[in-house]
């Protein structure tokens, strides 16, 4: 197990680019299952996850070819079925939250598909039930074996239908369509996620050669068609990892510009951290955070305490909350994060506590912070990441605290961040990485 140890309180200055987007890449990816013939993918990040996934397809028959750095080339000709049987499948794919979403493709080109419960983060309840329930709409038959914890579909003639999808699930939605792409008749599915994740994939689906309209909206109609072809797909960057980078220049009050961020994309993100006081500069496509000697939160209109929660699309992302919880512990006034989707996300401010920040945990949905001004600066400490998005959080509470704090579990980090102690290091960090 690997760990990062950050010596705190250094002062960053410099550019930095974001990785292409981990949760795109791993839709994107799963839907070469859908063609027999090329398809190249460029801006893939290279991170665990997304590795992890590239290995499970090579597994299955796709030939996977590196083109250069983050290009990647993919022909999936033909799928070895006798593979989803075995014992190393199920290994493989159970450490992934994102193996669910090989499902649909195979499920359309080859009607059938097997999986077994995928993991991931341990954030609170991740049900599965969208996926299924819109494959059975569509034809499809579910088996669930509770005893081996694996799911089987199966439906040779799937044929399109309306949808009211209960909960608008991204990766259940992005399964929905890649699945309906090749059904006999019209999908139309409501509430369907509209993420700029989703908008991709159903372009590069289009390119393909499949007929989707309503992107960008809660409803999405899908026009089965008998086949889907090649082609080319660039990735977003990622705006998680922006969110972040934003995150760090504000708490450590350094002067940073995030490059081609793709700004279009970030829905409300910039405003949300201009709600906690931090100037967000637009420049073309890149971002600019000047030092920030200080930084307030806003109140609402009445005086209230400011209330920052997920939502869904176009609502701000659950993936940044825990970014902005750390840092608001060094704002001026104070705030209600209220993380609405997963229960057990804000479970690691015990560790922010523990280095003096001042967090009231409401229950495991809320928390509210009490910014300290950069009067009390935090305590180095030794912690364990226990998620991605938590363990980022720690890395910016450790590189603006007074001294040396040590991160195990870095695993974690490196599931959803590409290099980052390289890259934040070139920028001025010290962070170093031991095994």
């Amino acid at each position: 197990m690997g760990s990062f140890i950050i010596r705190g309180g250094k002062e960053l200055k410099g550019e930095i680019y974001p990785q292409g987007a981990k949760n795109e890449a791993l839709q994107v990816i799963c839907a070469t299952l859908l063609t027999p013939e090329k398809v190249t993918i460029h801006n893939i990040p290279n991170i665990r996850d997304v590795n992890k996934l590239l290995d499970l397809i090579k597994c299955l028959g796709v030939t996977v070819t590196r083109e250069s750095q983050s290009t990647y080339s993919f022909r999936a000709e033909t799928i070895n079925f006798e593979y989803l049987q075995k014992p190393e499948f199920t290994e493989k794919a159970e450490g992934l939250r994102g193996s669910v979403m090989i499902m649909g493709p195979l499920l359309a080109r080859f009607g059938k598909g097997y999986i077994p419960k995928p993991g991931g983060d341990k954030i609170g309840r991740r049900r599965l039930d969208i996926h299924f329930q819109g494959f059975e709409k569509l034809g499809a038959n579910f088996i669930y074996d509770h005893k081996s914890n694996f799911y089987t579909i199966e439906g040779a003639r799937l044929k399109g239908n309306y949808m009211l999808l209960e909960e608008a699930s991204v990766t259940g939605t992005a399964n929905i369509i890649m699945a309906a792409s090749m059904a006999e008749g019209t999908t139309t599915i409501y509430n369907a996620a509209c993420e700029p994740y989703v908008q991709q994939l159903c372009h590069m689906l289009n390119r393909m050669g499949a007929s989707i309209s309503g992107i960008g909206s809660n409803l999405v109609t899908i026009k089965g068609v008998g086949e889907l072809k090649g082609c080319t797909h660039h990735i977003l960057p990622d705006m998680i990892e922006v969110g972040s980078f934003i995150g760090i220049a504000a708490m450590t009050q350094s002067e940073l510009t995030i490059k081609d961020v793709s700004y279009e994309n970030l829905g409300i993100i910039p405003l949300s951290f201009r709600r906690l006081g931090i100037e967000v500069q637009k420049k073309g496509d890149d971002i600019f955070i000047p030092k920030h000697d200080h930084y307030e939160i806003e109140t609402f209109i009445d005086g209230s305490i400011m209330t920052i929660a997920d939502a869904t699309w176009p609502g701000l992302t659950p993936d940044l909350l825990s970014v902005m919880l750390v840092i608001a512990t060094q704002a001026r006034g104070s705030v209600l994060i209220h993380q609405k989707m997963f229960e057990s996300r804000l479970f690691f401010v015990d560790k922010l506590i523990d280095m003096g920040a001042q967090i009231i945990l409401c229950d495991p949905h809320r928390a509210t912070v009490i910014g300290q001004d950069h009067q009390i600066r935090l305590r180095p400490t030794k912690m364990t990441s226990p998620d991605i998005r938590a363990g980022v959080a720690l890395l910016i509470a450790a590189l603006y605290a007074d001294g040396t704090s040590t991160i195990h579990n870095i695993e974690q980090i490196d599931r959803g961040y590409q290099n980052i102690d390289a890259r934040l290091n070139q920028i001025g960090a010290d962070i170093q990485r031991v095994e």
